[in-house]
């Protein structure tokens, strides 16, 4: 049974339409929407010595937190932070290159490496209170205006980071070991989805409305295996979260969706490679759906991503909608445009 707190928003379609409620008009966020598009995040960020310090740095990461909010218009706030800071409270230190992305010096081979550096004995607000922090300033400053949505990465998406040390196109590593050693897979898998479990419920402890569970790699996996090793674990994720809405992002897991669908979870966000009208024949009416314009979409003219957003607003058979990109808005896409997009989402008229 799920319970949901109440709580006075100035505008809380987000939550309304993650509930099944009715809503006026479809909600509409970003990914990535706190930071890299907008000037103002820029300045901050320039400040220090890097993304790290940001996100380590509560006050500030509550400002960026809240600037697509001042800046964009959007209907809900995301905390700034990043799905890495898991695998470094287990034990796990890693390294933002700039334009490289993530680096795990160290990465885990062996049952050895579990002890070393996948630890779970630990209190969670002990290593990531700047999280907390950083939530319990937004949602004072944020003061009801939008809901504030938490986040981690999935445990499949975290082992994957932390088998392979880095981004990686085939992740080949993390798929070697759940052939190879699968005992020592669903061993590490266990320990991330414990830890991401409390890390959650720190966040909605601290003030987050909605939690957003991000499966970044969920498509580098065939279908069983994606069952057995990925879904297994977001379930165990939805299933101890009642106190808050929560949405699964499995990205290019097309053939999970119907297995998904059955979660434990109240929204499901899609890829720009799904489509709504197949997607919502799978999934029916239970769940809300989440997405999906092509974030490439916003490099068009004005006019032309009035147009491509308002098709894809028509494509929407339902109310059980929040209105999102694909996948994180590129950080050379101009905010106007983005301003464009929002706009149109909120001035299109529900016709169902």
């Amino acid at each position: 049974m799920l319970i949901f707190a109440s709580m006075d928003f100035k505008n809380d379609l987000l939550l309304r339409a993650a509930r099944g409620e009715n809503i006026e008009r479809y909600p509409v966020w970003l990914m990535r929407q706190a930071g890299r598009i907008l000037p103002e995040y820029r300045a901050v960020r320039n400040s220090l010595s890097g993304f790290k310090e940001l996100v380590e740095t509560p006050a500030l990461a509550a400002e960026v937190t809240i600037q697509p909010v001042d800046h964009l218009g959007v209907d809900a706030a995301i905390i700034f932070s990043d799905i890495l800071v898991i695998p470094e409270a287990m034990g796990l230190e890693y390294q933002l290159i700039e334009k490289v992305g993530p680096r795990f010096e160290k990465t885990i081979k062996t049952e050895a490496d579990l002890i070393k550096h996948a630890e779970t004995d630990f209190n969670v607000e002990d290593r990531l209170g700047y999280v907390k922090e950083a939530i319990e300033i937004t949602t004072k400053e944020l003061n009801g205006r939008v809901p504030l949505i938490g986040f981690a990465g999935a445990p499949w998406t975290i082992f994957c980071y932390m088998i392979d040390g880095g981004g990686s196109k085939t992740f080949s590593e993390s798929r070697k070991m759940i052939y190879q050693n699968p005992a020592l897979a669903h061993e590490l898998l266990g320990r991330i989805t414990e830890v991401t479990i409390r890390y959650l419920k720190m966040q909605i402890k601290a003030g987050a409305n909605l939690v957003q569970v991000f499966d970044s790699w969920a498509g580098i996996l065939g279908n069983s295996q994606y069952k057995e090793f990925g879904l297994k674990y977001i379930n165990k994720i939805a299933d101890a979260i009642n106190e808050v809405p929560v949405t699964i992002f499995a990205k290019g897991a097309y053939q999970a969706m119907p297995s998904l669908a059955q979660s434990n979870c109240n929204t499901l966000g899609m890829d720009w490679n799904m489509e709504v009208s197949e997607i919502r024949a799978m999934v029916g009416e239970d769940k809300t759906l989440q997405g999906n314009l092509d974030p490439c979409a916003l490099y068009s003219t004005h006019s032309q991503i009035e147009q491509l957003t308002n098709n894809m607003l028509d494509s929407f058979k339902s109310k059980r909608h929040i209105v999102n990109l694909g996948h994180g808005v590129y950080p050379d896409i101009d905010p106007e445009k983005v301003k464009t997009f929002i706009k149109t989402v909120k001035n299109y008229e529900i016709k169902h």
